[in-house]
């Protein structure tokens, strides 16, 4: 296993630069999830660590050594594609361990890996079968049977769940972070899925136009999101957002939304009298009923999902979204109370954007 480290990454095409000056340090054993937007440079990043783009600037560690210059294979790195990249004329045995093959590993020593990561990745019984005949879940799992008989000291997954279909790739999930505790392999992932990189990743990289705006746990993120970006791009559905300015009266703190509303913040400290910001409400920690903390609003839609119902309510004249228990009953136009604590509230700045 390794390490790795990003010094002032940077990419350019021409004078157009993609990566500002990355600055990121993966532990051994760790897996990081790098996710954001497209666009956001997530995995041109990944390329560029695996040695298939070439870095501008910065520099690039493995395992305490600077490898800018060494070709992809110098760098004993695996790279799993969202596309599989499986040979169709080949059974799975043969995809497997064409790798070792080509590195010129005794055909007996050959069989006996491939055999290993058969059985890790339950394709024991499809080894003689070619990649048309099996499913897009187990083509995945051949791709990354390929990865682990290399025995790289670095994984790279390149969206490799986007193929699939919604419960495939929740299955898909669940699957690759068994895996992961059983080869505990230094891995980096890219997707735009944030309840990928959350449900998958020890740290989650929140990447937004060649920066990262934030890294940590998924549980520090989801709690502690530093800006308006990570707050609305964790969580689902999105964190409600809503304009105010925001009131001093008697030592508290209040936020005055539309139509003169005060949202109480509690015991916080810190605004101005008068200071522009945004709050935050998450829609599942909002609730029906009477309170000592609630907003008046109007019912839009109900949509419920089963074990859950979403709830659109307009309140104040802003839009807010509401999680609540299935068995919850409402219909458009009804009048309700939404019902908040103070110390769920999230306050962010309306210039800058930074959470206060």
């Amino acid at each position: 296993m390794s390490d790795v480290e990003l010094k002032s990454f940077k990419k350019a095409y021409g004078g157009v630069e993609i990566l500002h000056g990355i600055d990121l340090r993966i532990d051994e054993g760790e897996f990081v999830a790098l996710v954001g937007p497209s666009g956001c440079g997530k995995s041109t990043m990944l390329r560029m660590i695996a040695g298939l783009e070439d870095i501008t600037s910065g520099e690039l560690w493995i395992n305490g050594a600077m490898v800018n210059k060494q070709t992809p294979k110098q760098r004993n790195i695996a790279m799993v594609f969202q596309n599989y990249a499986l040979y169709p004329h080949m059974s799975i045995r043969e995809n497997i361990g064409l790798n070792l093959k080509i590195s010129g590993t005794p055909k007996d020593q050959v069989d006996k890996k491939v055999l290993e990561v058969s059985r890790l990745l339950k394709l024991e019984d499809f080894l003689d079968r070619r990649p048309s005949q099996l499913s897009g879940g187990q083509r995945q799992r051949v791709a990354m049977g390929r990865a682990i008989v290399r025995d790289p000291a670095v994984f790279l997954f390149d969206e490799p769940l986007s193929n699939l279909d919604a419960k495939l790739r929740v299955q898909m999930r669940a699957e690759i972070k068994s895996l992961q505790s059983k080869v505990k392999k230094t891995s980096i992932y890219v997707t735009h899925d944030q309840i990928e990189a959350m449900t998958l990743a020890d740290r989650v990289v929140i990447m937004n136009k060649g920066k990262i705006e934030q890294v940590g746990r998924p549980i520090e993120l989801y709690e502690n999101p530093v800006n308006i970006f990570v707050a609305g791009f964790i969580g689902s559905p999105a964190m409600n957002f809503v304009p105010g300015v925001a009131k001093v009266r008697g030592g508290k703190q209040f936020v005055s939304v539309a139509q003169d509303i005060l949202v109480d913040l509690g015991d916080r400290r810190g605004l101005a009298d008068g200071q522009q910001v945004i709050l935050g409400f998450r829609p599942e920690h909002l609730n029906f009923g009477s309170s000592a903390h609630q907003l008046a609003g109007t019912v839009d839609f109900v949509e419920p999902t089963g074990a859950q119902t979403h709830v659109s309510v307009t309140s104040g004249g802003a839009n807010i979204n509401v999680v609540v228990n299935g068995n919850f009953v409402a219909s458009t136009g009804d009048s309700v109370a939404l019902a908040y604590s103070p110390d769920r509230v999230y306050v962010f700045d309306a210039e800058t954007e930074a959470r206060i």
